[in-house]
């Protein structure tokens, strides 16, 4: 088939915002999105309230049928790239068929990876990825009273939330000291632990899975601690893995993602990458990093269609800056940016805390040189987006950092309102 001048593998967030910002400017050139999903373009964030039945797995979609049509594009489904042959401008995929490309977008996302446990192969387990993934659990719930998480990350503590929440008794196992480990400090993962703990969910932390067998139809978990749990499903939710194996021949640099630079090139002509699997400049220092966030995900990929279609109003992406929000049994927490005093660069940082476990209320402001780098709240008034863009923006709060401190929701707003103007 003829080349297309457009293809974009992946149709999550970041293909998606790529998608719009070619079509912004290129209305006719040819388009085609690939997805491995049988399914419409999905948010993966929606999984766990599709396994609960709070979102119905035929509303969840991101773009109908008639939005691409709309678009002018060729939507293949249930197709994943195995080869790419970058000097040749082409790809395979699973299916057989070849695609020539004159610009290509991989936003591939990421895999589960699973943790070294004896015997896990042996037993029928979960992950949550994929609308598949949640569908196969959703169904395999019939008739299940206990399950086990292993991983206290996000996707693990939603799951966790949602399977408690119809009646599952669930019980957590994660390897660091507590949850969340990548987003909260101890003090802030405590009060959340607690609000779980308060619903009956059970958390063993520090330890790790050892050995998974079949025991009177249900399966056996011994853990590292010397314990031992009996559960009827188990879901491994221990983190993922830019989803990049396709590259193996192909001459693209990469280190624990796909390379990119700040426009979210490649290094090899003709291709970029954005998401769950571009590591790209981060914003605090020149470290490349992987920052996989839905709101990332989407500035990327709206980078990477700008500079794919050669939109002159591009401005050269920033730096990645975590966020991420979470919302767990009618408590309301983010974290931003640095969030741990191990996370300092150089000298120069304060921190202001504020704890009331009574009212389960945490506040953390993390400065360096009279800069807001980081944010931990739980409970708060804080308004993310507000926070976000006084720590993108580099705003100097010195002459009224007190105020700041004693206020930040309304002093923040005050701030943005005058940057906006």
């Amino acid at each position: 088939m003829p080349a297309m001048k457009y293809l974009i593998i992946g149709s999550s967030h970041a293909g998606l915002a790529a998608l719009d910002a070619i079509r912004l400017q290129d209305k006719d050139g040819s388009v085609t999105l690939v997805t491995r999903d049988d399914s419409l373009p999905y948010s993966p964030t929606i999984l766990p309230y599709v396994v609960s039945g709070d979102a119905d797995p035929e509303k969840i979609f991101l773009r109908d049928e008639k939005a691409m049509d709309r678009r002018n594009v060729t939507l293949l489904r249930g197709e994943s790239v195995t080869t790419l042959d970058a000097k040749d401008h082409s790809v395979r995929l699973s299916s057989g068929d070849s695609l020539s490309y004159e610009k290509l977008l991989l936003a591939t996302g990421a895999v589960p990876v699973l943790p070294h446990v004896s015997g896990l192969e042996n037993v029928p387990h979960h992950v949550l990825r994929t609308l598949e993934d949640a569908m196969k659990l959703r169904k395999n719930l019939e008739n299940k009273r206990r399950a086990l998480v292993i991983g206290a990350g996000l996707i693990g503590m939603h799951a966790a939330e949602n399977l408690a929440k119809i009646g599952v008794e669930v019980t957590i196992v994660e390897a660091m000291p507590h949850v969340l480990p990548d987003y909260f400090d101890e003090d802030g993962a405590t009060l959340i632990q607690q609000a779980f703990s308060d619903k009956g969910i059970m958390m063993h932390m520090g330890c790790t899975v050892k050995h998974v067998s079949r025991s009177n139809g249900a399966q056996l978990v011994t853990l590292t601690s010397g314990g031992t749990i009996s559960s009827d499903l188990i879901l491994v939710a221990t983190g993922v893995r830019p989803s990049m194996d396709y590259l193996s021949e192909a001459d693209i640099e990469t280190d624990q993602g796909i390379l990119v630079d700040d426009r979210m090139r490649t290094s090899a002509d003709g291709v970029w990458a954005a998401g769950d699997v571009a590591q790209a400049p981060g914003f605090f220092n020149e470290d490349k990093r992987l920052n996989g966030t839905l709101p990332d995900a989407s500035e990327q990929g709206r980078i990477a269609g700008m500079d794919m279609v050669g939109d002159s109003a591009l401005k050269p992406y920033k730096g990645g800056i975590g966020m991420n929000t979470c919302k767990f049994f009618g408590h309301r927490a983010f974290s931003i940016g640095l969030i741990k005093e191990e996370n300092r660069t150089s000298d120069g940082w304060e921190v202001d805390r504020m704890t009331s476990p009574a009212s389960q209320r945490y506040q953390k402001l993390l400065f360096q040189h009279d800069r807001l780098v980081g944010v931990l709240s739980i409970n708060t008034d804080l308004d993310p987006g507000v926070m976000f863009e006084i720590i993108r923006r580099r705003i100097d709060l010195k002459d009224i950092k007190a105020r700041f401190v004693d206020q930040p929701q309304e002093t923040g707003r005050i701030l943005m309102t005058k940057v906006w103007r």
